[in-house]
């Protein structure tokens, strides 16, 4: 890649938000929006896995779908965008080559914002080690993480490669790169509720934007099986 290209994201915080999105919700989106803020993100790119290697494939809609929901969703927000690169790849989609994409493409500080409940199976990821010289990673939680936490929030397997610097808050990787524990508004939805509520027909009012409920109805995505 030229000199150039790689300069492209000059000057630019980019948020790199994954997940299976199934489907993308009100949850998500808040909480995108709150990282992107305090971290004075200029862009958050969010990232439908093709086939995830975390969730069982019955429980998922083909990613297609999944991705014109995630575009549908962000279209009001000038900062947000969606990929298709997980969805371009063959296989199941691995962070792993999704942060050295990204990597060589930007220059700049990018930023990887996951959830707690991914956060804590990250030892399962692949090359999960590699993953934290790649990038900054911020794992949002729910309100009173911090004085829940009664010692290390770190799995046993980086508890060498990191240190806690309480000056800002983060724990600093080996490599530079830092770890930070967000706070964001705790929001009590879920995608497995909001399949669970289509499959019985109730309102999606108020837990996924309009576009998203009308592109579920439209295509009659999770619906009981037959």
């Amino acid at each position: 890649m030229s000199e150039q290209a790689k300069k492209e994201g000059k000057n630019k915080r980019i948020g790199l938000f994954g997940g299976t999105f199934n489907p993308i919700h009100l949850g998500h989106l808040r909480g995108a929006e709150e990282i992107r803020e305090t971290f004075a993100l200029q862009e958050v790119i969010f990232i439908p896995a093709a086939i995830s290697p975390h969730k069982a494939a019955e429980e998922v809609i083909d990613a297609k779908h999944r991705l014109e929901m995630v575009r549908r969703a962000t279209a009001t927000n000038p900062y947000f965008s969606a990929t298709e690169i997980e969805l371009l790849r063959f296989g199941k989609s691995y962070s792993i080559d999704t942060l050295r994409y990204f990597r060589e493409k930007y220059q700049d500080p990018l930023y990887f914002i996951l959830g707690r409940d991914a956060f804590v199976e990250i030892e399962t990821w692949r090359e999960f080690e590699s993953l934290f010289s790649l990038c900054h990673f911020v794992v949002m939680t729910s309100p009173g993480f911090q004085k829940n936490v009664l010692s290390s929030p770190l799995p046993e397997g980086l508890t060498s490669v990191f240190r806690y610097d309480p000056g800002v808050n983060a724990w600093i990787h080996q490599s530079g790169q830092t770890l930070i524990f967000k706070e964001i508004t705790f929001l009590d939805i879920s995608s497995t509720k909001i399949r669970e509520l289509t499959e019985r027909g109730a309102s999606l009012r108020y837990l996924v934007p309009m576009e998203v409920e009308t592109y579920v109805k439209q295509h009659g995505l999770y619906q009981k099986k037959q």
